[in-house]
């Protein structure tokens, strides 16, 4: 296993708490080597500030610890499932951010109301269905993979790089570690600014398709040009 994966996915794990995307424990990020076959991601319960390279746990896709030697993180099985089933990402992030917290628990989806949110998500940020109680009592956390891989169906996860998951929080996944890193962090932007502008405006209607359209695409794709 190659050390600098474990040094990204130990450094964006360690960027949580600063961002202020996560409270004690309550986050991880993970990251996929995808010609080993092998995910690297938080040891379950360990302080972030405590966490170092060495500390990190790799995992094969099925879950079988291949190296560490602490647990890994109670999420990994919803990790290995979007790596499974999600082929171009390469790191997962998962925190419990509060204003993206709040669309989950409302099971709401973040509607894409301005430019802000259409410049990294290509439409509303998603919610799941809520589990079912055989989901929940059953495998609950392959089950949450499940429920998010089941809600894309339909949309492309590159296009819409996060999912709320009804009743918990957030999901957020990029070209690497980093990515899905700052893809909680602007989602959690996202999130604030959305509920923000319902509350001045409940009746606010979303981006038009034109606006959506501009501003994603002269970001993404094969056209894009714009930089800050």
């Amino acid at each position: 296993m190659a050390d600098s994966l474990k040094e990204r996915v130990c450094l964006a794990n360690r960027k949580l708490q600063p961002m202020k995307l996560v409270f004690q424990s309550w986050g991880n990020v993970s990251g996929i080597d995808r010609e080993q076959g092998i995910v690297v991601i938080k040891p379950s319960g360990v302080p972030y500030d405590k966490l170092t390279p060495e500390s990190m746990v790799s995992v094969d896709l099925n879950g079988e610890v291949v190296e560490g030697r602490l647990r890994p993180s109670s999420d990994t099985l919803t990790h290995l499932e979007l790596y499974r089933c999600f082929a171009g990402i390469g790191g997962v992030c998962h925190t419990h951010s509060i204003h993206a917290t709040m669309w989950a628990q409302a099971c709401k989806a973040i509607p894409c109301l301005g430019t802000t949110h259409a410049d990294y998500f290509y439409g509303p940020v998603p919610v799941t269905d809520a589990m079912t109680k055989e989901k929940i009592e059953s495998d609950y956390e392959l089950n949450t993979g499940k429920v998010i891989v089941r809600r894309f169906a339909e949309l492309d996860p590159l296009e819409v790089p996060g999912v709320l998951v009804a009743n918990h929080g957030p999901f957020t996944w990029g070209e690497g570690p980093e990515q899905a890193l700052e893809g909680a962090d602007v989602l959690e932007k996202v999130a604030e600014i959305a509920l923000g502008t319902m509350r001045l405006n409940p009746e606010q209607l979303g981006i038009s398709q034109d606006l959506l359209d501009k501003h994603y695409l002269r970001k993404h794709g094969q056209d894009a040009y714009y930089g800050q």
